[in-house]
């Protein structure tokens, strides 16, 4: 009896602590049209000691299919969807519109196949602009707005921390060679690599200055990017605050909050704090979470013998090259907020001590493989590096006119191709319909892959395409 009343008392304390951390608006009725009814207190979930994840991730899969309304905030007539709060020059008569948005009712309205957080259908498409400052248009006219194909958000979690060490990693070699150029007095060349992916070199001087010209596939401040199809977004958090604004106009208070902006309605739709840094959170830590891409099981004899030779012909031709069949990671626990977001984006030096998730806890990480020094091996397909992929003679991939942070229209961060047998159609317009079409579109720095691909033989071919299909999201 005494026991049982200790764990009636503990449920109780503990039921108590959650309900100070989560809790959902009291004033509500239960047939409220409001979406957003939740709210988590971050700093005390952080200092309470629970598991953050089983706090957040509940939360954050409903905002993630919940169907936004008015009552929410949805709608910004007096702002665009650009990422750096921008008012707009003249307001539509539309709330929502298939071009500069407001474009989605859910995020799961785009992303949702083959479940939610996947990919999306030719339907689905979005149109998006520079980005940054500018994102008001009207038009699907190329010079103005770029159309681009759903992502898939599965896995995303472990990209985000792949990147993370990358990013460290290049940076403590950047700290290195400027010291050792210091120290010597002479110019200084290092060779910039991690996780065996090269990003070219860096020069450092004896005055503390850089020679940034030899670097390849990565910004000149050694940020690995690995959200959008473009590789121009850090981070989950800066993704998703960026998505909720452009998509649905709900404003998160971490960037168009008074802080920054001067007011708590700066999209003047008579709604304030329509999106709380807990719920930014959730929603997180719901992507963050979700289960990388697997492979098929119980396959035909026949497409398991043509899926393995086609991963070997995959090798020779070097298409592995870029899309690594996977990469170390050493630690799998995630802070949010990440070391590299920035202003606009909440930031570890906002909080007194950011969240951890600690992906090793679930499932579907314990039954990832890992080498020899216990590091997870992240089954990816991809190098999370930009690189061209059209030229001249093969323009299929170069249709984009406009740059996007900077990135050349021809330029591209490298597909994942985990779950690429889930994922059609394909191409960052989703306009090629089949595996094949997308191999044969590759230029630019794909060539020579491209061209040993098309010099097979077809039964040959098929054994590749056999090998991407048995790549897919699990349902």
């Amino acid at each position: 009896m005494i026991r049982n009343f200790c764990r009636a008392t503990l449920a109780l304390t503990l039921g108590l602590a959650l309900s100070q951390i989560s809790h959902a608006d009291p004033d509500l009725p239960p047939w409220s049209e409001k979406a957003i009814q939740e709210d988590v207190d971050i700093e005390a979930l952080a200092a309470s000691g629970q598991d953050p994840i089983a706090v957040l991730q509940p939360l954050g899969e409903r905002l993630f299919s919940a169907k936004f309304t008015t009552l929410d905030g949805a709608g910004r007539p007096d702002a665009t969807g650009a990422i750096v709060p921008t008012k707009v020059r003249r307001q539509s008569h539309l709330t929502f519109q298939r071009l500069a948005g407001l474009d989605a009712n859910a995020c799961a309205s785009c992303h949702n196949e083959p479940v939610a957080g996947g990919s999306g259908a030719f339907t689905a498409n979005v149109f998006v602009s520079e980005g940054f400052t500018s994102a008001d248009f009207d038009t699907i006219d190329p010079q103005f707005s770029n159309e681009r194909n759903t992502n898939a958000i599965q896995g995303a979690g472990l990209i985000e921390l792949l990147a993370r060490e990358m990013t460290s990693e290049l940076r403590k070699q950047r700290k290195n060679v400027l010291a050792k150029a210091r120290a010597n007095g002479r110019p200084e060349q290092i060779a910039l690599e991690t996780k065996g992916v090269s990003f070219g070199s860096l020069t450092a001087y004896p005055d503390g200055t850089l020679e940034v010209s030899e670097l390849d596939g990565i910004d000149d401040d050694l940020t690995l990017r690995p959200f959008s199809q473009k590789g121009v977004f850090p981070s989950l958090r800066q993704f998703t605050v960026n998505a909720m604004n452009a998509h649905h106009g709900i404003q998160s208070t971490e960037r168009f909050g008074s802080k920054w902006t001067g007011t708590d309605d700066f999209d003047a739709d008579g709604h304030t704090t329509e999106m709380t840094p807990g719920q930014i959170s959730a929603l997180v830590a719901w992507q963050a979470t979700l289960p990388a891409p697997t492979r098929k099981e119980n396959l035909p004899d026949i497409w398991q013998q043509a899926a393995q030779k086609g991963e070997e012909l995959f090798g020779e031709i070097d298409c592995s090259s870029c899309h690594i069949p996977a990469l170390p990671l050493e630690s799998l626990v995630f802070y949010d907020p990440g070391p590299f977001d920035t202003a606009g984006t909440l930031r570890q030096s906002d909080v007194e001590t950011p969240l951890a998730l600690d992906l090793s806890t679930l499932d579907w990480v314990k039954s990832l493989p890992r080498d020899d020094q216990g590091r997870v091996l992240v089954p990816l397909f991809g190098d999370l590096k930009r690189h061209k992929i059209a030229d001249a003679a093969n323009d299929t991939f170069g249709n984009e006119l406009l740059a996007q942070r900077f990135v050349a229209r021809d330029v591209f961060i490298t597909s994942e191709l985990w779950g690429i047998g889930s994922t059609a159609p394909y191409g960052h317009r989703g306009d090629l319909t089949t595996l094949n079409e997308v191999i044969l579109a590759h230029g630019g720095d794909a060539t020579e892959s491209r061209k040993a691909y098309s010099k097979l033989a077809e039964p040959d071919r098929q054994s590749i395409i056999a090998f991407l299909r048995s790549l897919e999201i699990a349902k």
